[in-house]
This record gives structure tokens, sequence and C-alpha cells, in this order.
């Protein structure tokens, strides 16, 4: 029979997935038509027909990729209608199927990334030649894709380099090889899967702390807890925003882990950041997180200097004080001119220099053990010390002799600063026996014959009481012209409105001429009508419109020294005054007290009438009386109108025995505490005496 021949494309030897086309040739007649038999595993041959494997088109046989199978026996016969009717079967073909090619990919420097590090892919084949490589990456939705030269991804043949910002934890990637020839293709890689770690964090501590006084230095630790072989970089944020690398300088010392900011260096504001970096993976950290740097100035000392008075005088006493307000436990310094060497160091705040002997500028300072570890210095504070003791004048408020019965007031004026007592001795400069006043005057309340004589007075201040020199001698005569002169006031009363006009007559049973009137007011000084406060006709002072400076003591004087009983007046810039006698009232007499409103009558006035602060009476008519009084009436009175305001109080005396011999200890106390309280009291003696 005709032979037939099977032969096999692209040849026996197959890769997988490969497909392959078996043909079966008879060279003699024709009409053929051809019958396909595969080797079954029982060992007969069975018949091949066309199927979604097999594809059988006249004289071939294709086999599909996935049909192929490793030891598959295939045959073919031809068959015709004329003799001969069939072939010889054909010899049988055995295929044999090989796996494709492996690709093997690596990752350099490895599958663990740090962040910010690149990748590169490299897939390797090691058989046969002239490959090409795609490259694929597990897509969100779990399949793959095909990867491309792209901005963040490089391809370089057999290599796929991923840049530093596209590597993500969890990618994963294979490759495979295709060429022209047999085997066109490789297996695909097993994939890779990308992890990426975090750099190892840094830490920037600040010691002794973020917040920094003046002048102090600070050091800035980094800390990388992760093994070693680290060296660090400084960076500090510049004026322009970004950061500048900090290198080693005179005051920024560097030494390896730290960074020392000298205190000159240390500005306000200022942020800096640490970074490891090494030869090893990883190659760097993480930036530390920014520190800001604030600064603040320490507290600072205050020096006070006790007494205040300037200047001082060799030898006495002053106490130098050195206050800081904030924070605790300070030790302190005290120091002297230009020099950097403390005069005098004391855990309390106090200097006392117990002798003052020559000028200078004082300054302070406080240490403490802990920070802020000293303060500021205090401002200079310079002591003005004169070497010269001063030495008082001694006046008195009369010329000539002094009336018996008359007040008399002495003088001690001393122009050299503040803080002084004053002393007042009789007939012998005598510690033991001065008499001690607040102010610089000096009252006799009612001279009498054994007033007469020579007085002295001084001045004395601190502890311990620094003296100055005793003023010259004065002397006082005593007289006993009777008082021939009376202080007479229109309108007739104590308390009167600012703005009003006032007017002041010096009368008597004889001639007044010579007299003019005087007055003593708050700024302690004795001055004449004439002076500028009044006008003088005669012996009549005039004011035309009062103010509340002048409210004072007011009395005539003679130029020989004689003077009537002083009479207080008050000037009120308020709306309501009390209307009361101006001299003492005779015990006995009625009393009529009126509260008078600036702007309404006193009938349409209600009044409250207080006696020592005490009610008396409200009274519609705005005015009390009392019919018949008596010592006990005497006192402090004012009224007082619930909604327009109440009056300044007046000293209301009765003509009485009064006891004159008081101390004058007892008079200086109130001349302290209101003068005009006191020359009323002289006032009810004058006039209980005149009567």
């Amino acid at each position: 029979l005709p032979s037939a021949t099977l032969t096999v494309h692209p040849e026996n030897r197959l890769f997988t997935g490969e497909s392959v086309t078996l043909t079966c040739v008879i060279n003699t007649h024709g009409g053929w038509t051809f019958q396909w038999y595969k080797l079954s595993k029982q060992g007969g041959w069975t018949a091949v027909y066309q199927s979604e494997y097999h594809t059988v088109n006249r004289d071939t046989l294709t086999i599909r990729g996935g049909a192929v199978i490793d030891g598959d026996q295939y045959r073919c016969r031809g068959g015709r209608r004329d003799r001969p009717t069939s072939s010889q079967d054909s010899d049988t073909v055995t295929l044999t199927v090989e796996a494709l090619p492996s690709a093997t990919l690596t990752v350099h420097p490895d599958s663990r990334v740090f962040t910010g590090e690149s990748v590169t892919l490299t897939c390797v084949i090691n058989t046969h030649g002239g490959w090409t490589y795609q490259w694929c990456k597990l897509s969100k939705q779990g399949g793959w894709t095909v990867v491309y030269q792209s901005e963040s991804d490089s391809v370089n043949r057999d290599t796929f380099t991923i840049s530093e910002g596209a590597v993500n934890d969890g990618d994963q990637y294979h490759c495979r090889g295709e060429r022209r020839d047999r085997p066109t293709s490789s297996q695909d890689s097993d994939s890779v899967t990308l992890t990426v770690e975090a750099l190892p964090s840094a830490t920037l501590t600040v010691h002794p702390e973020r917040r920094v006084f003046t002048g102090e230095s600070v050091t800035l630790r980094c800390v990388i807890n992760t093994p070693g072989g680290w060296t660090y970089q400084w960076y500090k944020q510049s004026e322009q925003g970004g950061w500048t690398v900090v290198s080693q300088s005179e005051s920024d010392p560097v030494n390896r882990d730290t960074l020392t900011i000298r205190g000159g260096a240390v500005i306000d504001g200022d942020q800096y950041r640490c970074r490891g970096g090494r030869r090893d993976r990883p190659t760097s950290s993480q930036d530390s997180d920014s520190i800001t740097l604030t600064v603040e100035d320490p507290p600072r000392a205050t020096l006070t200097v006790e007494p205040r008075w300037s200047p001082l005088f060799t030898g006495e006493s002053v106490t130098l004080k050195c206050d800081i307000e904030s924070y605790s436990n300070w030790r302190y310094q005290w120091y002297k001119g230009s020099s950097g060497t403390a005069v005098y160091q004391s855990q309390t705040n106090t200097f006392t220099i117990r002798s003052a002997a020559d000028q200078d500028q004082y300054w302070c300072r406080g240490e403490r053990d802990d920070r802020p570890t000293s303060s500021q210095n205090s401002r200079t504070v310079t002591l003005t010390v004169e070497a010269e003791r001063p030495k008082p004048e001694l006046t008195s408020s009369h010329k000539g002799a002094a009336l018996i019965g008359n007040p008399v007031v002495l003088y001690c004026k001393l122009d050299q600063s503040a803080g002084w007592k004053f002393y007042w001795s009789k007939h012998t400069q005598s510690p033991e026996n001065e008499t001690e006043t607040e102010t610089h005057s000096y009252t006799i309340s009612s001279v009498s014959v054994s007033d007469g004589g020579q007085y002295w007075c001084r001045a004395g201040r601190g502890d311990p009481v620094y003296y100055t020199n005793h003023s010259d001698a004065l002397w006082i005569n005593t007289t006993g012209v009777p008082l021939s002169v009376s202080l007479m006031v229109s309108p007739s009363r104590t308390q009167h409105f600012t703005t009003d006009p006032l007017s002041l007559s010096c009368e008597g049973q004889s001639d007044s001429t010579g007299w003019r009137v005087r007055r003593y007011t708050h700024s302690e000084e004795v001055s004449d009508c004439s002076s500028g406060w009044g006008s003088v006709t005669g012996s009549t002072c005039n004011i035309s419109s009062l103010y509340t400076f002048h409210t004072g003591v007011y009395w005539c004087e003679s130029e020989s020294g004689g003077s009537s009983d002083p009479v207080n007046i008050t000037v009120h810039s308020g709306a309501v005054i009390l209307e009361s006698p101006v001299h003492p009232v005779p015990e006995g007499d009625p009393l009529t007290l009126r509260c008078s409103y600036r702007y309404t009558k006193p009938s349409n006035l209600t009044a409250e009438f207080y006696k020592n602060g005490s009610l008396l009476q409200t009274q519609t008519p705005g005015e009390m009386t009392i019919r018949t009084v008596s010592k006990s009436d005497e006192g402090l009175y004012h009224c007082k109108h619930p909604e327009r305001g109440e009056s300044p109080q007046s000293w209301i005396s009765v003509r009485g025995r009064f006891n004159s011999g008081a101390s004058f200890s007892v008079l200086s106390s109130l001349m302290a505490v209101s003068p005009y309280l006191l020359v009323s009291i002289i006032l009810g003696i004058k006039c209980y005496r005149a009567r």
C-alpha cells in the first residue's frame, strides 16, 4: 500500500503553551482523505476528530497549546474510493513538552524599602538570548497591568527602576521575557511584594529647655534609637523660610549628637531640627520635629533707698533694698561704682550703710541655684552725701515782745531734703528736756511770763537718729499790754462758698491804725493781706472772690507784735456750708446754726445737723437753735442735705471755765491732727479770758 509520512511543525519538541501542526503526506495516487489517531492511555489507538482542542483541515491536524501533553503519540493513514483504498499507517510521532525558560526577578537594594528610597528590579533569564522584557504590576482590582516607561518608572532592558516617591507599601511586581525565536516567551517570574518602612525617627531634645533666659547657652541633642553608626546634621530655619545647615563655629560647637548654641547666639524665635545619616541602609533618619527657642529676659532687680530723702549727710544711716518680684531663694549682691566686685552679699534683700561717708552710685542683682540663675542688674541709684551738718533757722510769728495770753508760733526752717522731726529747747541745749514735734512749728498757745527766754531748735531723722546742729538762739520777750483789737469777719461766719467776697477788719476800742491782717494756710506760710491774696484799705482786708486756698487762720497783728485772737476761715467748693459764729459763744446765750445751700435760701432746705459725727436733729427750715448754750455744746458741727451734699466741719467754742494749763504735748498733737481745730480751742480760751 502507499506509505504515509507524518511531519510535525514546528517540531515534535515543544514548549509549554505552543500549538503543534501535524501533516500527513502520501506521495502516490490522489483523492486521499486522512484519518488521525492518538494512542490512548490504555494502549489502543483512537481516532481524533474536529474539537475545541483539535482542528482537522484535510491533511493537517492542529493541536492547540493547552491540549499538547508531553509524551502524546499520534499517527495518520489515508483512505480513498479507488484502489488502493487505503495507505499504510504512518510512523508514530511522540510529542515532548518542555517548560518555558524561567524568569527570576531580583530587587535592589531589597524588597524591604525605607521611605524615600528608590528600587531597581532586574529580570534574569539564563537560557537562550535576545530577550525583551515586560514588567507587570498588580492593580487594585487584582489584575496584572503592564508598566511602561514613565516619569516615576524607568525601564532599561532587563531593569525597571521605581523612583523614590513612587514606591508604595504592598505593591507587587513580576516580569517575563519575550523574543522572536522559539521559545518566544519565558515563564512569568515569581511576584515580588515591596514593603515600605518609615525611616528611623530622630528626636530633638533641649537642655535646659526651650524657654531660655537671656545669656544662657542651649544644648540640642539628636537621639536616634535604632542601631548605630550615625552621623548628625543640624539645620536652622532661615529668615526666608528655608532650612540651612548649621556647621561647626565658635558660637555653635558641634559634638557628634549635640549642638551647643552659646548664650550670645541664642535668638528668640530661632527654629532648629536634626537628622541622622550613615553608610548602611537606612542611610538617613527622618527629620526630627523642629523646636522653637523662646528667649526671655530674666527678672530685673529693683533697688530702692530707705529713707528716700536726698541729700544725705555724713554719718546718716541708709538702707538699700533689692527687690526681685518673680521666683524665690535669691542671694543678693550690692555693687558700688564701676567695680565688678560686690561690696556686700546677703540672703536677705537689704543692705544698711550705718554711716554714709561719700557720694557714689550703687546697684544690685540676684543669684540663685535654679533657673534663672541670675537677675538683671538693677538701675543705678546715686547717693548724694553732703559733708557739712545742716543748721536750721529759728524764727517767730511775732516781732518784738509777745503779749501775755496771746499765742506765739516758733518756726524751725530747714531747707535740706525731708523726713525731719523737730526738737525744741528752752534756756539750755539739753537733749533730756527737748520737746519733739512732727512739723517745723512750735506753738505756745497762751504766752505767760515764764515763757520768756532763750529758745533753740534742731532737726533729726532716721534710725538711729541723725541730728542737725542747733539753730542760733532766739529770745522771746513777754509783755502784759492787753489786746485792744479784734478781727471782724463779714459775712460773719466761719464757712464760705468759693467765689463769694469776704471782708476782714481790725477793729478795737482805740485807734486801730498800724494793725494789719495776717494769715496762716495749708502751705504753712504766714503772710500779710498786702502780699497779694487781698486788697488793703486802712486796717481792712478785702477778698473779692474766695478760693479754697484761702482756707486758713486769720488774725490782726500790730507793728509792735501785738495780735488779736485768731479766726478760723474755711472756703468750700461744694454746694452746702454750715453758718456758725466766728467767735466763741457766751455760755447761756442762744446759738443758731444754719445749713446754707449755694443756690437756695436756707428756709427751703431740709438739713440734718451733726455734732462730733452723730446726728442731732433734722430740720426742714434748714436751721437749728440751741436756746441756752453750755460747755457741753462745744464740739465739731456740720450739716448734710440728703441729695445736695454736706458741709465741712467747724469747731464751736463756748466761753466758760477752761483749763489753760494743758500740756504742750497735747496741743502739739492737736496741731498735727488739725491746726484749725487747735486754733478754735485757743480762740475759746482767749474769748473766755477777755470776758
